[in-house]
């Protein structure tokens, strides 16, 4: 038997090798973690949910929702399918078994990350702030809602032109801040505990943290992902035959 043809009946078997279960479980890591980080905004909003159509109490806390609920409703019903629906994209090997998913999850995805997004805005334009919010988390906001809807629109416009790379990593940044609620709750956690509540500055820095973390993490996997692979010279070549000189 040849050379050539021991490495393809190698490369055959390898083929039809299933997958190591550890392998398969570590796959599921990242949505699972993505999951978690969700539970956070979708559970809010079901008790918002909940309150607004149980007939709740109106409070000053919650009269604004009352007053408008069509954006509120709108927005967390975009926003927990976006995060929990969005969360299955970073499975690579059920994107595998199931090649028709990722295209039939984004025309979910674009239209409810951009219905989230623009709600997100037009209630931080319209509705009244809630106690504890001054102009700068307002900015941030505002900031960070444009910088989502714009990455949506970048994403879709890189797929139409057939630009993969370009897709992933505007979609991928658009998720980052549309999660960005669920690490807010985890930059909240430590001043509550050591501290208490905080003021109107502390606050707006501990919002703009969570969207801050999550896209210098995306940023983080987009520039490693398309970091040039080095080749290491193999034992007994010289720099001449690695380099084809």
């Amino acid at each position: 038997m040849t050379d050539e043809s021991t490495k393809l009946t190698d490369d055959r078997s390898e083929a039809r090798t299933p997958a190591r279960p550890s392998s398969a479980r570590a796959g599921w890591l990242v949505p699972a973690a993505l999951l978690a980080l969700s539970a956070v905004p979708v559970a809010a909003g079901a008790v918002r949910m909940t309150g607004l159509l149980g007939g709740a109490a109106i409070t000053p806390e919650n009269a604004r929702f009352f007053a408008a609920p069509l954006p509120v409703v709108l927005h967390i019903m975009s926003v927990s399918l976006y995060s929990l629906l969005g969360a299955f994209q970073f499975a690579p090997g059920f994107r595998r078994r199931r090649p028709g998913w990722h295209r039939v999850a984004g025309r979910l995805l674009v239209p409810s990350g951009l219905v989230a997004a623009l709600t997100g805005l037009w209630m931080t334009l319209f509705y009244p702030r809630p106690e504890g919010d001054g102009d700068l988390v307002t900015c941030f906001r505002l900031v960070f809602g444009a910088a989502m809807v714009l990455s949506l629109v970048l994403g879709l416009a890189a797929i139409r032109r057939r630009d993969i790379a370009g897709h992933q990593a505007w979609m991928m940044r658009g998720y980052a801040i549309g999660l960005g609620a669920g690490t807010q709750a985890l930059t909240h956690l430590p001043w509550f505990l050591i501290i208490g509540t905080p003021g109107e500055f502390p606050r707006a820095l501990l919002m703009g943290a969570g969207w801050v973390i999550n896209l210098a993490v995306v940023e983080w996997i987009i520039r490693r992902r398309s970091a040039p692979i080095r080749r290491v010279p193999s034992p007994g070549r010289t720099d001449a035959t690695a380099t084809g000189r």
